[in-house]
């Protein structure tokens, strides 16, 4: 038989209710039993012996009817019976009798009928059932008035009928004034007006308004400014008609302001450093805390933090600095227009700090908070007299004063003061400057370092650029040079202008690829490169070979510096165009490496494009190039270019040579003036590439300056040569002493010639800057200097050669070699 007497049954509705279980989930510890379908107790838990403190042995066989202790009612019992054959199971609430006599409520859960072989079965479970706890009205008093969140209740017309102790203290109002008046009556203003228009839409509609945040005031501290959180509700009565509406109010000025940093802070990454520029940055800060925090703001840096030269700021584990450095005004702002509370202006010597402390503030001291700035201290007057002065004529009365450093760097310090603002500086703003000075000493640490390494890449690239550029008699040259915007870092274009043996002038532009040290660098060795290679004579296909293997080795290389081998690693390679013009034949041969072609402007303007083949750029390795020669007439202009004067601002390369060549067209014009002209209406605005522009015009050197002999393959033609060399000379007037040595170096080098080279022989003698002698043939064999013993009767031909003249050496041409010496033509006598 089932269990008999429950108190209540709940098939037919809910239960009371209940206190919440410790946890619904956990039946690990409830008393459990299995009965019979005819009330047997068949199985007693552990559980159920502590519940009701009857043992098994005790249970087990006995009616299950022993423990209840409630009256019964059969009814009742069939009809849960019934509804646990049925399938559904039955839960509620009945009294049992513990075998101490004591009653002990259970909630008792019963089980659909289950068989145990032939026998019909029900699985009870329970747990006791915990006492609910009633409020008393003390406590609930005590609950009222002593709550932390104010709590008030007005009527429908919006007059406080009762209030907390908590909001009396949070407004500052006796309760008794407040009482039968209204919100906007005793505080007016904005706040009032809009906390009175959500409780009557709270009254209209019914519908609660929770977590309104706003900004207050207390005439318990009229001066501070607090954050309030306020929810309204709407009162009932038992006919549910609205009464009245409570309000609570809850202090959140510490969540208020926790948020206002966060947002002040992250906005203060918008605003400050945008650019890389020290006083740039430091303005930012100043222009960004005021009026938004401060009335008045100072940044004053370290005076090397400004530098571009030295280490720029001292580490702040290296302990002071010897000498006492200066602090310079680097930003301000204030309400006030012009700054008037300033005692230095930007740029100026500042050296502030507020009295007592010196300068281990900025290695290793904290903020400082002057809650109220006194000016009449003996400190103040003594330190400061002037900055007391401006203190009490402006009314400053609050101050924050935060060093600023980054990565171990001390870089200055940051001052903020109120003034029309009338509350003074707390502890927690000294968080807030804590913060903002910290951003901006990021980026002005960022700007310090950028410039410094901007500055030393300019002064780098400068100084690897020719310093003056001379073409001889041979070219009249110009060159312009603007590096890059500093937003995209110095580029390494170069050009170069080299007097090479003959008069002729070698004309070189390139670019490499990247921007920064590392491209100028490169550019630097690339420029020695061409200059060695130059000299060695080579032509200007052969000399870009050699160039591209450079270029294939300095990427190559390996460091076991992982930054510089990120660095080096963006070196990809380089451009260049190379080309030697000859004053003699006015012909110029060229060869590039992926670079623009030159541009040639003809006497009567005409401009064209000589395309010799492209090439591909530097440090690609594996194909040739190829040398192109174009005969330029005499006053022509060849202009070599890189492609940031010609890219522009779409892009387009084909027009910008274009526009080049319409500024260029001008070739009467002065060179230098030509040239300086083109770059500014080619890049009126910085550009993110470096731009160079060398502009060469021609001459030609005439027939009474270049005089040749055919040489016979006979020794006894060598006095006839000699002689004929030496009345040459002497007609262009050069001087008893030139004719001598000339008269011995033609003698050598012809002689050399008819011995030991392949006809056809040719002596040519070219007066210029210098006066060169050359010696053609068609062997490829170059001759050796020796420095010959005191025994051999040879081998000082070239030794003498070689003392006697400035310089000599060696070239190829298409059909043999040149030997070619070089004399310094002396100035005449003035």
């Amino acid at each position: 038989m089932a269990p008999k007497d429950p108190a209540r049954d709940t098939s037919a509705g809910p239960a009371p209710a209940a206190a919440p279980p410790r946890d619904f989930l956990d039946a690990s510890s409830d008393a459990a039993a299995i009965v019979s379908g005819e009330g047997v107790v068949l199985g007693w838990t552990r559980g159920a012996e502590v519940l009701l403190g009857r043992p098994a042995s005790e249970m087990v066989g006995a009616p299950a009817a022993r423990v209840v202790a409630m009256s019964r009612d059969p009814a009742r019992v069939a009809g849960v019976v019934e509804r646990c054959r049925a399938g559904m199971g039955w839960n509620g609430v009945i009294t049992l009798r513990r075998s101490d006599g004591r009653a002990v409520d259970v909630d008792l859960r019963v089980s659909a009928s289950f068989r145990v072989g032939d026998d019909e079965c029900f699985l009870l479970s329970g747990r006791e059932r915990r006492p609910q706890w009633t409020v008393g009205q003390t406590v609930l008093d005590g609950f009222l008035t002593r709550s932390p969140i104010g709590m008030a209740v007005l009527d429908l017309e919006l007059r406080y009928l009762w209030l907390n102790d908590t909001l009396e203290r949070f407004g500052g109002i006796p309760r008794e004034q407040r009482l039968g008046r209204r919100l906007s009556e005793l505080l007016p203003g904005l706040q009032a007006t809009t906390i009175e228009s959500l409780m009557r839409k709270v009254l209209e509609t019914g519908v609660p308004v929770t977590d309104y945040e706003y900004l207050g005031w207390s005439w318990a501290d009229p001066h501070r400014q607090r954050a309030y959180s306020t929810s309204f509700f709407p009162l009932l009565d038992a006919a549910d008609t609205t009464t009245g509406v409570c309000y609570m109010v809850q202090d959140v000025t510490e969540r208020w302001t926790a948020r206002r940093l966060l947002m002040l802070v992250n906005e203060a990454g918008t605003c400050i450093g945008t650019s890389l520029d020290v006083l740039g940055t430091a303005q930012e800060l100043a222009d960004f805390a005021v009026p938004r925090f401060a009335d008045f703001v100072v940044v004053d840096l370290l005076e090397p933090v400004l530098s571009t030269e030295g280490h720029g700021a001292w580490l702040t584990d290296a302990g002071p600095a010897p000498v006492r450095p200066l602090l310079r005004r680097a930003g301000m702002s204030s309400v006030r227009e012009g700054c008037p509370e300033a005692v230095a202006q930007v740029g100026e010597t500042a050296g502030f700090l507020p009295p007592p402390h010196g300068l281990n503030l900025l290695v290793e001291g904290e903020p400082i908070l002057l809650p109220v700035l006194d000016p009449s201290d003996d400190l103040w007057a003594a330190a400061e007299p002037e900055r007391a002065e401006r203190i009490r004529r402006f009314g400053l009365h609050s101050l924050i004063s935060v060093p600023m450093r980054a990565r171990n760097t001390a870089l200055g310090v940051t001052t903020f003061i109120r003034s029309l603002n009338p509350i003074s500086f707390q502890p927690d703003d000294v968080l807030l400057a804590r913060e903002l000075v910290a951003r901006a000493a990021l980026c002005v640490d960022n700007a310090r370092r950028y410039t410094r390494e901007h500055t030393a890449a300019i002064t780098l690239q400068r100084s690897l650029l020719p310093q003056a550029l001379t073409g001889g008699t041979a070219l009249e040259v110009a060159s312009a040079y603007l590096p890059a915007d500093p937003s995209g870092g110095v580029g390494g274009d170069w050009f170069d202008v080299i007097p090479l043996s003959g008069a002729r002038v070698g004309l070189v532009v390139g670019d490499v690829v990247g921007h920064g040290i590392t491209a100028a660098a490169t550019m630097g060795r690339l420029r020695t490169a061409v200059q060695t290679l130059a000299d060695m004579e080579l032509p200007p296909d052969e000399l870009l070979a050699h160039l591209d293997d450079l270029v294939l080795r300095l990427s190559g290389e390996k460091t076991d510096d992982e930054a510089a081998q990120r660095s080096s690693a963006s070196f990809l390679g380089a451009t260049c165009l190379y080309a030697v013009y000859d004053p003699v034949t006015a012909r110029c041969t060229m060869a590039r490496a992926g670079h623009p072609p030159p541009i040639v402007v003809a006497p009567d303007g005409h401009v064209s494009f000589p395309e010799p083949p492209a090439g591909p750029p530097l440090g690609l390795g594996g194909m040739a190039f190829e040398a192109t020669e174009i005969e330029l007439a005499e006053n022509s202009v060849l202009g070599l270019y890189t492609d940031g004067i010609v890219e522009g601002a779409d892009g387009d390369m084909e027009r910008g040579m274009s526009r080049l060549g319409d500024l260029l067209s001008r070739s009467d014009a002065d060179l230098a003036a030509l040239c300086t002209s083109a770059v500014e209406q080619l890049v009126p605005v910085p550009q993110p590439d470096d731009i160079a522009l060398l502009l060469a015009r021609t001459h030609r050197l005439g027939a009474d300056q270049v005089a040749s002999w055919d040489v016979p393959l006979d020794p006894s033609a060598v006095a006839e040569i000699r002689s004929r060399a030496t009345r040459q000379v002497a007609a262009w007037g050069l001087g008893d002493d030139l004719a001598m040595t000339t008269e011995l170096v033609v003698s050598e080098l012809v002689t050399n010639a008819i011995r030991y080279a392949e006809p056809p022989i040719r002596l040519r003698l070219i007066r210029d800057a210098h006066l060169t002698c050359e010696v053609a043939d068609a062997s490829s064999t170059a001759p050796r200097l020796r420095h010959a013993r005191s025994t051999d009767e040879g081998g000082r031909g070239l030794f003498l050669v070689a003392q006697l003249t400035e310089r000599w050496g060696a070239r190829y041409t298409a059909d043999g070699k040149i030997i070619w010496a070089e004399q310094e033509i002396p100035a005449p006598a003035s």
